[in-house]
């Protein structure tokens, strides 16, 4: 596991993350939304004896890092914890990998910053600026109001279930969500729904990849993801037995297509995607 042991305080938050040396281009890991650094943990170390400084955090509210009081999690406040870490660490562009929220956050990161990152890999999570349909449009409105329908006791369990397919990933995923209290977790989750901003003109400004499970039915990701690869003429790596939260069901190939993704952008000569 990668020890969060250094503090990042500012005002209305107090970030934890951990900063593995290495010499070559660094990596951060940002996780899903309810989940914490640990669903990267493997692919954080892979890259790590690989060469490359890795930084693997838990965004507020998440894991090991909090809100102070009176502050709620939103979009804003998430994506000026990410800017506000590279920043603290001095990263010159590093390799952004996000997982769902984390992957939102990365891609709104970018487009306000194109200068702030070397690459993005997107791993389950829809695409920001993608035409939406009005049913999409609709079941993006109605996410929220559903989810605060559903008993705290019984939301872990079935965001679980939505998010894994295999019987480890689901009681992983159902451990971590636990932890979270409800009313958080539906301000992190219209957190994440906000940072949908339709604008189909746009083309990423770095090197892009997009991972996700076979399985994966969380919101629009499965129509959404091949559609966003044939706009930006990239890659779609998709991982068969696998659901939302991919590197629980499928720890292994979520580390072997990851690597070979960083590798490839940091091979000598033309980049090239595997």
């Amino acid at each position: 596991m990668v020890k969060m042991s250094e503090v990042l305080r500012k005002d209305g938050y107090e970030l934890r993350y951990g900063d593995l040396a290495g010499e070559r281009r660094p990596v951060v890991f940002t996780h899903g939304a309810g989940m914490d650094h640990r669903m990267f943990d493997a692919q954080a170390h892979a890259l790590h004896d690989a060469g490359h400084r890795v930084i693997s955090w838990d965004q507020p509210a998440h894991g090991e890092s909090s809100l102070l009081p009176g502050t709620r999690f939103s979009a804003a406040l998430a994506l000026d914890s990410l800017h506000s870490l590279l920043d603290h660490l001095g990263l010159e562009r590093p390799v952004l990998i996000g997982h769902s929220l984390g992957g939102n956050l990365s891609q709104a990161l970018v487009r306000r910053f194109p200068d702030r990152a070397s690459g993005l890999i997107v791993v389950d999570s829809t695409w920001n600026e993608g035409p939406l349909t009005a049913a999409e449009r609709l079941l993006l409105k109605l996410a929220a109001p559903s989810l605060a329908l559903i008993p705290a006791g019984r939301l872990p369990g079935l965001m679980a279930r939505a998010s894994a397919v295999t019987p480890a990933g689901i009681a992983e995923c159902e451990a971590t969500f636990a932890r979270m209290p409800k009313r958080v977790f539906l301000d992190v989750w219209r957190a994440t729904v906000s940072l949908v901003d339709p604008d189909p003109g746009y083309r990423t400004p770095v090197p892009l990849a997009l991972v996700r499970g076979e399985d994966d039915r969380t919101g629009n990701i499965a129509t959404a993801m091949p559609r966003w690869a044939k706009a930006e003429g990239v890659a779609e790596h998709v991982i068969p037995g696998a659901g939302h939260v991919v590197s629980a069901d499928a720890g292994e190939a979520t580390t072997k297509i990851i690597a070979a993704i960083v590798e490839g952008w940091s091979a000598p000569g033309p980049a090239c995607l595997p």
